[in-house]
């Protein structure tokens, strides 16, 4: 037994945990959960808890059903919204299969088998979310059927005794509680909306605190009697939820982003994979934008881009380079602001990572920088500039992922194979819907 499963079986005695939730994602990172009592955590490290994987999307076909769930004693963490009596921790899980290998198509392995393609190249890759999300006054919707926005407020607005702001207070506690670094939290746009920025961490670390933070957002709201959604578009006429993610890459202790004395101080590894970032989005829109509702964010105007592109502060591209600040090149990074806050991000910090990579490895030459706002621009200017679109829904971004060579490589035959069965699926029910819109413009006039 190693020392970090040493230390977590003594603070269970210690703290008297009673309850150990076991955490793991289904492929559209759905969390899932199974409670072990105390005794049974030694057995878990050494050969993992047996679960029926046939039932969680995506992980096991019924044939092979029988999982392993086994859990990462580095992720131990004592839930703080659950109390000081009878405590409860949690642990996240890595998926095997009987014989005791990685699952294919667990999508914390699919990140770890990025990663470790990364390491053999010299690479670690760090990470930093800004994760916007809207608070309601309830799940239900109002009189005029949209959600209720618990404030009016706008941007890094300051509002005395606001709800939002003691939301935010609370949250960002409980989150530095439970181990993860907050870095800023503000007001958003949107009426009710927030954005929430974790400090930069290793990419699985930093999934692992998303999945976290979803958690903590949601508990914290119910504990407030409010609602927290991160609906990627809750509301036609305000801008929607993105998790504009941070990326750099470190040979060692020194950025592999960074160049001294090149064009904004970005090195020929950095534009590289820039350029795979840009080529490859439209194949992976479908991960980083996977349901329905994402597209009338990417395509509902507020910030969200909508174009393959890339500048250097330029917040109308989807790839920015931001604000170079002299004397600190250890902090060179691009910023992807396609995905949004719905996404599964062990799956969306593969492929975007995966699609860098294959930049570097492959030598993709960028395209020079946008420094004109993309949506302002007509659709011939954009067609000569090379700003192609992003699918502009869930069905096109599946065709295109479907025809995708780079995505399958990444996630995995498994992942890609279900993970696109779930979307057709979503797709399907959609169109079948006749929307409120459809009745209000054409039944009386049809």
């Amino acid at each position: 037994m190693d020392r970090q499963q040493e230390f977590v079986l003594r603070t269970i005695e210690e703290r008297d945990v009673r309850f150990v939730r076991m955490w793991f994602t289904d492929v559209v990172g759905s969390l899932k959960s199974v409670a072990l009592a105390p005794a049974e955590v030694e057995g878990a490290f050494e050969e993992g808890l047996g679960f029926d994987g046939s039932s969680i999307e995506g992980l096991a076909r019924v044939f092979e059903s029988d999982m392993l769930a086994q859990p990462d004693p580095s992720t131990f963490a004592i839930l703080p919204w659950r109390g000081e009596t009878d405590q409860t921790s949690r642990m996240f899980c890595d998926i095997l299969t009987p014989d005791g290998e990685p699952s294919a198509a667990d999508p914390r392995n699919v990140l770890k088998r990025t990663l470790a393609k990364a390491a053999n190249m010299g690479f670690t890759c760090y990470t930093h979310p800004e994760i916007e999300f809207y608070l309601l006054k309830s799940q239900d919707l109002g009189p005029d059927g949209i959600p209720v926005p618990v404030d009016q407020a706008g941007y890094f607005d300051h509002v005395p005794g606001g709800v939002a702001q003691d939301f935010r207070r609370t949250a960002v506690t409980m989150l530095e509680n439970v181990g993860i670094s907050v870095e800023f939290s503000h007001h958003e746009g949107g009426p009710g909306q927030n954005e929430i920025d974790l400090r930069y961490a290793d990419a699985l670390q930093t999934a692992d605190n998303i999945m976290t933070f979803r958690t903590v957002i949601k508990e914290v709201a119910l504990q407030q009697g409010t609602y927290a959604t991160f609906m990627p578009k809750p509301f036609s006429d305000h801008p929607g939820s993105g998790m504009h993610t941070h990326f750099s890459l470190f040979e060692g202790d020194t950025n592999a982003f960074y160049e001294a004395g090149a064009e904004f101080q970005l090195s020929l590894t950095a534009r590289q994979f820039i350029a795979g970032v840009l080529r490859h989005a439209p194949e992976f829109t479908a991960v980083t934008n996977q349901f329905v509702n994402s597209y009338k964010r990417l395509w509902g105007g507020g910030e969200a881009p909508s174009y393959l592109s890339w500048g250097h502060n330029n917040r109308s591209a989807l790839v920015r380079v931001p604000l170079y600040k002299p004397g600190k090149g250890q902090s060179a990074r691009i910023e992807y602001r396609g995905i949004d806050s719905a996404a599964n991000p062990y799956l969306a910090y593969a492929v975007l990572l995966g699609a860098g990579l294959k930049g570097i490895e492959e030598g993709y030459e960028l395209p020079a920088a946008a420094e004109d706002d993309i949506e302002s621009l007509t659709a011939g200017e954009r067609r000569v500039m090379g700003h192609d679109p992003l699918p502009s829904s869930l069905h096109d971004a599946v065709r295109q992922m479907e025809d995708s060579e780079l995505m399958p490589q990444i996630l995995g035959e498994q992942v890609f194979e279900h993970f696109l069965r779930n979307k057709r699926a979503e797709w399907q029910d959609y169109r079948l819907q006749v929307t409120r819109y459809e009745l209000q413009r054409y039944l009386g006039i049809l």
